[in-house]
């Protein structure tokens, strides 16, 4: 079920939350709970109920596992190291299988000259985020973070539906103290009315702003066969605002749903396109996913404990992970690649103490994610060349036969004049940029927003038009991008 679907704003919300408080009215807390992980439940099979038993199992398995890392069951004879380390690998195991099978089978294959025949198997829904999210829990076990015996409490944990498809990753400890909360358990209409706002402005930014982006990046980069100067600039950014709409919009909706139920979701985005370094980047960009990577993979490999070598290569190593984790494909650890050696130099950078003008900074690190997101969003490496080709002009420069006369001595140094933009809709897809990078960089995000909330009548009026408009224009579903990974 998606968040920007008529069954999930009519039907689903507002069912699951009014039984939910009138089963806490009713003092029914374990079946308030309960139904809130058949909810979710029933949310997450919405999508293809065969992969519901495998959450399911998932969840079982690392319940036992957790309990006994935290030493509950006293007659396991098994060292907790090795009982952690048998949790991470069947949950690795289980991912590897399903995500990257083929990606392997193909890469023999290509190596070897053999044709084993391809499982084509479908990726499982939000199978990264809940197998990370429980690796997470596993670990915390192992080192004491944790202390959650109650089955019902730990599925709640994993299962909540506003986090559960595509994040944010939370932490146990995050989580629980929350639901068991006596102030979780009542109606919170301050809450309620920030959820609403929260929620508006999420929907907004997937249905209208981040939808129509795709339109134009899709032209771009899978039915376009070249593309001149100012399209390939189109189309890439065109998907560097698509990206940042759709998982900040989807991010926001979680929170806001969260919020309707009294919990607060970690924040999984700060205006990462305001950032003036790499390193400030992922202080700002899918946030719980950068914590997981440090804390879990970078910290574990030693960090910047071990001399300058060793952080450098410890940067590499979780970067390409963490690109690989993205997708089970070649430009994705590409990407990864390119982010964990931008690190590297930002690091080296700061170590020789040199300085940058803050306006220049924030140019070359917009241009770099920019550039970089070419391969995050390419399906072959041929896509990423066509594009990057043609931002650098190798496929020539056209401008709108208007300016034919006024800049026609340009045609001596190869500019043309003729059809402008023709894969990417013209002028409108440049004044959707414009207003794009006028709100990511510019403006207060939605974080900031439910920070100064007041619950009045302004505020309804805006939320209500808001998601009145967005809904009129609900259209046509479409997935969150992240719903791929």
């Amino acid at each position: 079920m998606l968040f920007n679907s008529y069954e999930f704003i009519f039907i689903f919300l507002p069912i699951t939350f009014f039984i939910y408080f009138y089963l806490l009215n009713k003092r029914l807390v374990v079946g308030a709970k309960g139904f809130l992980v058949f909810s979710s439940l029933f949310f997450y099979s919405w999508w293809n109920p065969i992969y519901l038993p495998l959450i399911l199992t998932s969840m079982l398995f690392n319940f036992i596992i957790g309990n006994s890392l935290n030493d509950n069951f006293k007659k396991i004879k098994i060292s907790k190291k090795s009982l952690l380390t048998v949790g991470v690998i069947a949950n690795l195991s289980l991912l590897g299988y399903f995500k990257y099978a083929d990606f392997f089978i193909s890469n023999l294959n290509s190596v070897t000259n053999d044709n084993i025949e391809l499982l084509h198997l479908a990726l499982p829904l939000a199978i990264s985020f809940f197998t990370f999210q429980q690796i997470a829990y596993l670990v915390d076990s192992y080192r004491g973070e944790t202390g959650e015996y109650d089955f019902l409490n730990y599925a709640l944990f994993v299962t909540f539906f506003p986090q559960l498809i595509a994040g944010p990753i939370v932490h146990h400890k995050e989580m629980m103290p929350q639901f068991a909360s006596k102030w979780s358990l009542v109606k919170n209409y301050k809450n309620i009315a920030t959820g609403m706002f929260i929620f508006s402005i999420g929907l907004f930014k997937k249905v209208i702003i981040a939808d129509q982006f795709a339109i134009w990046a899709s032209a771009g980069f899978d039915n376009a066969v070249t593309l001149e100067f100012f399209e390939a600039w189109a189309t890439a950014l065109s998907y560097t605002f698509q990206l940042y709409f759709d998982f900040s919009g989807y991010c926001d909706m979680a929170v806001g749903a969260a919020l309707l139920f009294n919990i607060k979701l970690p924040i999984n985005f700060n205006s990462p396109y305001k950032a003036l370094d790499i390193q400030d980047f992922w202080r700002r960009w899918h946030i719980t996913l950068g914590r997981f990577l440090r804390d879990y993979i970078y910290i574990p490999l030693g960090g910047n404990k071990k001399g300058n070598f060793k952080t450098y290569n410890n940067l590499m190593i979780t970067f390409i992970l963490g690109g690989f984790w993205h997708g089970a494909g070649w430009t994705f650890i590409f990407w990864g690649f390119l982010h964990g050696f931008a690190l590297g130099i930002h690091r080296l950078w700061k170590t020789m103490g040199f300085n940058m003008n803050m306006v220049l900074a924030w140019f070359i690190t917009f241009n770099f994610v920019n550039i970089t997101w070419v391969f995050f969003r390419a399906k072959e490496w041929e896509d990423a060349i066509k594009v990057l080709k043609g931002m650098a002009g190798l496929n020539g420069i056209v401008m709108s036969d208007k300016f034919a006369e006024k800049y026609a001595s340009l045609s001596d140094y190869g500019v043309e004049f003729g059809g402008w933009l023709v894969h990417i809709n013209g002028n409108k897809s440049f004044t959707w940029i414009a207003v794009a990078f006028i709100i990511t960089v510019f403006m207060k995000n939605a974080m900031e927003l439910k920070d100064t909330f007041k619950p009045n009548i302004w505020y309804l009026i805006y939320s209500a038009i808001l998601i009145c408009y967005t809904v009129s224009n609900m259209n046509k579903l479409s997935e969150f991008l992240y719903f791929n990974f």
